[in-house]
C-alpha cells in the first residue's frame, strides 16, 4: 500500500513540484504585499509524540485493533482547513487510543459490544476525507477511551444483479476500486465527488455525498437501494426495493446519520450502464444575472446535464479557465444509451437566449469534456486539494463553504453572501480577500453556491483565524435562509452557528430518541449532529 500522509491529502508521493511550490509563495507575497513568506516544514511520524493509549485491546480483538503510532496519526484527524493546518503544527491531544480494522460484519459488532461494555466511544472512519470535522477523535473526559473504527477491509462487490442493475457492496471499498470492479460488468455508480481517490461507498452514504451529477442524480440518496447497519442494539437492515410507502423510510435515517447511530457495513446501490455518448460546451456571459437565469432555464427543461456548473469570473479567472472578463456555465451530457447532441443543442439554444456565447469545437471527442476551459476547471478542481496544502504551509487560509437556495432568492443571496463574507474575512484577517462562487448542482427550485475564499494568516495564527472565518459564514448562510451545508455534511464543523440554528427543534428531539434507542450509552460519534442525551459536548471551535 502507498503511505498515506497524516497532515494533508491523498498519498506521501502526491505534493507540489518545486516550481509549483515557488508559485505559490510568489502568488502569497504578490497578493498580501508580504517582503517574506514564512513557511512550516511538512511534518514527520516520528517527531510527534502522542499520549499514551488509554485502553488495552482484549486478547478476542487484539488482532483488528492497533495503537500504532502512524495509524493513530492518520484516524486523528479528517482533511479540512484545521485538520491539515494542526497536523503541520504537530498538534494531536487527542488521537484515537486505538484503530480498529475489522474483517467482517461479525467483527464490527464485537468491537462496538466491547466498546458498550466498556463505555468506549466509537468514530466510524471510511477514507477520512470529511472536511467537517466528521472523523475527529476529540471526544471529551465522558469516555474511557475512543476508537477509529476503519472499514477498508470490507472492500468487496459481493453480489450484482445486473437485471435490475443494482449491487450489494461492502461500505468501505473506495471509489476507484468500486468503479474497476463494476466496470468487469458494463457497469457504474456514476458518483464522483472530489474526494472520489479517497473516500468509500459508507463514508458517501454516511453523508450524503454529493457527486458528479450536477442535475437529477445530485446526491448519494438517489442510489441507495438498501442499507446494512450495526449499531449498539443490533444489526437494522433494510428491504431492498424499488420504492416503498410503508411508513418513513429506514434508509433515510441511515442516508446522512454520521455515524452517529451505527456503523454501515454494506449496501444495496442502483448503478447504470458506463456511458458511451458525451457532448459538451462552454458558455460565456457578459453579465451574471443573465448567466444564472440560463443556467435556471436549463435546469427546468428537463434536459438533465451531467454537468451545469456556473464560475463567476474571477472563480473562472484564478482556475485558468479565464480571463476574469466574462462568466463560463460548463455544460455536459453523457448517455449509455443515445447521442446527445440533440441536448446539448438544446441547452445551447436556451442560454444564447439568454445572452450566452458560445462556440462548438470543430470536432466531436470522446474526451471533449477534458480539453478547453472546462478541461483546464476540471484539472484546477483535482490539483486544489494540493496547492491548499502549500498555502497552509504558509499559514494562509484556502478554503469554501457551500449552501443551497431557491432560484427566487438566487441571484440577490449570492451577491449577499459574497459581500458579506468578503467583509467578514477582512475583518477577522486584516486584509482584503475576494469571495468567489460557482455552481455545483442546480435543481429545477433552486441552485447550490459554493463559495471559495483566500484569507491571510501566519502559521501561528491560521487555525483562529479560520475558526473566526467559519463560524461567521456559518452564521450568514443560515441567516439568509441558505442551508449550511449542501453536501459536505455536519460534522462538528457546521453545528456552531449553523445546523443547530436550521435544525428544527422538534426534529433535534427526534434525533435525540432514535440515537437513545440504538445507542444508549452514546458511544457512537459524539458531538456529531447532536449532543447525546445527558451529555453536553463542547466542541473546540466553542472555546
Amino acid at each position: 500500500m502507498r503511505e498515506r500522509k497524516f497532515w494533508g491529502w491523498g498519498f506521501q508521493d502526491q505534493v507540489l513540484s518545486k516550481e509549483e511550490e515557488e508559485s505559490v509563495e510568489k502568488r502569497i507575497a504578490q497578493n498580501f504585499d508580504l517582503n517574506e513568506v514564512e513557511a512550516l516544514p511538512i511534518p514527520l511520524a516520528k517527531d510527534i509524540e502522542l499520549p499514551k493509549a488509554k485502553v488495552i485491546p482484549p486478547e478476542t480483538l487484539k488482532n483488528i485493533l492497533s495503537d500504532d503510532h502512524v495509524e493513530r496519526l492518520n484516524h486523528a484527524y479528517g482533511k479540512s482547513f484545521p485538520d491539515v493546518a494542526r497536523a503541520m503544527l504537530g498538534s494531536f491531544p487527542n488521537p484515537p487510543d486505538l484503530v480498529a480494522f475489522p474483517n467482517n460484519q461479525e467483527e464490527v459488532v464485537n468491537i462496538l459490544d466491547w466498546a458498550n461494555e466498556n463505555n468506549i466511544a466509537v468514530v466510524p472512519y471510511g477514507g477520512g476525507s470529511s472536511v467537517c470535522g466528521g472523523v475527529e477523535t476529540d471526544v471529551g473526559d465522558d469516555y474511557s477511551a475512543v476508537i477509529s473504527l476503519d472499514l477498508r477491509n470490507l472492500n468487496q462487490v459481493l453480489e450484482i444483479d445486473k437485471s435490475s442493475r443494482a449491487a450489494r457492496i461492502q461500505a468501505g471499498i473506495f471509489g476507484p476500486a468500486l468503479e474497476e470492479e463494476l466496470k468487469k460488468s458494463n457497469l457504474t455508480l456514476r458518483h464522483f465527488p472530489q474526494s472520489f481517490e479517497h473516500s468509500t461507498l459508507g463514508g458517501w452514504i454516511a453523508t450524503r455525498s454529493g457527486g458528479h451529477f450536477a442535475t437529477l442524480y445530485t446526491h448519494i440518496d438517489d442510489f441507495v437501494e438498501s442499507t446494512t447497519m450495526v449499531t449498539p442494539g443490533g444489526v437494522i437492515e433494510s428491504r431492498r426495493l424499488p420504492g416503498s410507502g410503508a411508513g418513513p423510510s429506514p434508509d433515510r435515517m441511515v442516508i446522512g446519520s454520521e455515524g452517529i447511530l451505527g456503523v454501515i457495513t454494506e449496501a444495496w446501490m442502483r448503478l447504470q450502464e458506463r456511458p458511451k455518448f458525451r457532448a459538451s460546451c462552454p458558455v460565456l456571459f457578459d453579465d451574471y444575472e443573465d448567466a444564472l437565469n440560463a443556467t435556471r432555464l436549463i435546469s427546468q427543461s428537463a434536459l438533465f446535464p451531467a454537468n451545469c456548473r456556473l464560475l463567476d469570473a474571477n472563480e473562472a479567472l484564478f482556475n485558468g479557465a479565464g480571463d476574469g472578463s466574462k462568466h463560463l456555465l460548463i455544460l455536459s451530457f453523457e448517455s449509455a444509451d443515445h447521442d446527445m447532441d440533440a441536448w446539448l443543442k438544446r441547452s445551447l439554444e436556451i442560454a444564447s437566449e439568454a445572452g450566452g456565447q458560445y462556440e462548438l469545437p470543430q470536432e466531436k471527442k470522446e474526451d471533449a469534456h477534458k480539453s478547453g476551459a472546462s478541461g483546464t476547471w476540471r484539472n484546477s478542481f483535482i490539483r486544489a486539494p494540493y496547492y491548499r496544502e502549500a498555502s497552509v504551509r504558509r499559514g494562509i487560509i484556502q478554503d469554501t463553504f457551500e449552501t443551497s437556495i431557491t432560484w427566487d432568492k438566487g441571484f440577490e443571496f449570492i451577491e449577499t453572501l459574497k459581500e458579506r463574507a468578503s467583509k467578514a474575512i477582512k475583518e477577522i484577517s486584516g486584509k482584503e480577500s475576494t469571495v468567489t462562487c460557482r455552481l455545483t448542482h442546480t435543481y429545477p427550485d433552486g441552485l447550490a453556491p459554493y463559495f471559495s475564499y483566500t484569507a491571510y494568516a501566519t502559521p501561528s495564527t491560521m487555525i483562529d483565524v479560520w475558526k473566526n472565518i467559519k463560524i461567521a459564514t456559518n452564521q450568514i448562510c443560515v441567516e439568509h435562509g441558505g442551508t449550511v451545508t449542501h453536501h459536505h455534511a455536519v460534522g462538528r464543523d457546521h453545528r456552531v452557528k449553523g445546523y443547530d440554528l436550521q435544525r428544527p427543534e422538534g426534529f433535534k428531539d427526534m434525533l435525540v430518541s432514535a440515537k437513545s434507542g440504538v445507542d444508549p450509552r452514546s458511544i457512537m460519534n459524539p458531538g456529531v449532529l447532536i449532543d447525546p442525551k445527558g451529555i453536553k459536548h463542547k466542541h473546540w471551535m466553542e472555546d
